[in-house]
């Protein structure tokens, strides 16, 4: 009689220990589901479903890491060779070194200037020099296309050709270094 009671009692055991199993599996992939972004739908997900969506998301957001630590690696390589370029306000002259065009049509004037991402600043620095040489700004604008900045700055200056020198020379040692053009 004392085995009867000893083996219902043990299989009494093992049923609340898997049932207390279940309980917990349950509430584990009830916290992974939470985890997921999930698709307006409101149709019920088996438990292997939600499992292998789980493992499927991982690997996407695995996939998307290692893509943005590539890019991050690419552009610390970039901003490391376009910190060698640009050194407190100054642009020492390098192969990194931005590309200024200045073209004068009549009393308007127009700046194009190629720069690398770490170098902006030059977009503050050209406008400054336009208003102390009294250009008016007429129009100014930037866009970047991978690792390099495009800007323009468009103006009208006074008396023509004389400013417009003035101004030209001003910009180009401002971006080159007073030897280097």
């Amino acid at each position: 009689m004392i085995g009867k009671i000893q083996a219902a009692s043990s299989r009494g055991d093992r049923k609340i220990i898997e049932r207390d199993r279940r309980t917990q599996m349950r509430a584990l992939y009830s916290k992974l589901n939470s985890l997921l972004p999930h698709q307006s739908s409101t149709e019920l997900v088996s438990q292997s479903d939600q499992l292998e969506e789980a493992a499927n998301y991982i690997k996407k957001i695995q996939i998307k890491l290692e893509k943005l630590n590539e890019k991050k690696l690419s552009l610390m390589g970039i901003e490391n060779e376009l910190s060698n370029t640009c050194n407190r306000g100054t642009i020492i002259l390098e192969s990194k070194s931005p590309k200024v065009e200045i073209h004068q049509m009549g009393s308007a004037l127009e700046v194009s200037v190629i720069t690398g991402l770490d170098c902006q600043f030059i977009f503050n620095e050209f406008i400054s020099i336009l208003h102390e040489e009294e250009a008016d700004v007429v129009h100014a604008s930037y866009s970047v296309v991978h690792d390099a900045v495009f800007h323009t700055i468009h103006s009208q200056i006074g008396d023509g050709g004389n400013r417009a020198g003035r101004i030209s020379e001003r910009l180009k040692r401002f971006a080159y270094g007073s030897g280097a053009f």
